[in-house]
């Protein structure tokens, strides 16, 4: 069964450079983890979802490591901040 894990972020400014950022660094650092895909929505005017998706839980679970310090990493390097986080198994999807 498919397994995905969704943070809720917020930020103090957005600019071009920012979604550069997190498309050419922290999006290949996330799927090197091991995800399988990764989306990165604009919630907000300073706010936005990562929903990342693995093919199993025992994948997600394997990548936690690696995802809590690229979490770090964005949070240590970019002007923003993890609001929240949950995980589970797909039961529905296309």
């Amino acid at each position: 069964m498919a397994y995905s894990t969704i943070s809720n972020w917020v930020t103090t400014e957005w600019t071009d450079a920012l979604e550069a950022v997190a498309r050419d660094k922290f999006l290949p650092l996330i799927m090197g983890a091991g995800a399988s895909r990764v989306q990165m929505i604009r919630t907000g005017e300073y706010s936005f979802t990562v929903v990342t998706e693995y093919t199993d839980e025992a994948a997600a679970l394997a990548a936690q490591e690696k995802i809590a310090a690229i979490r770090g990493k964005a949070a240590d390097e970019l002007p923003m901040s993890m609001e929240s986080a949950t995980a589970g198994g797909v039961f529905a999807g296309n």
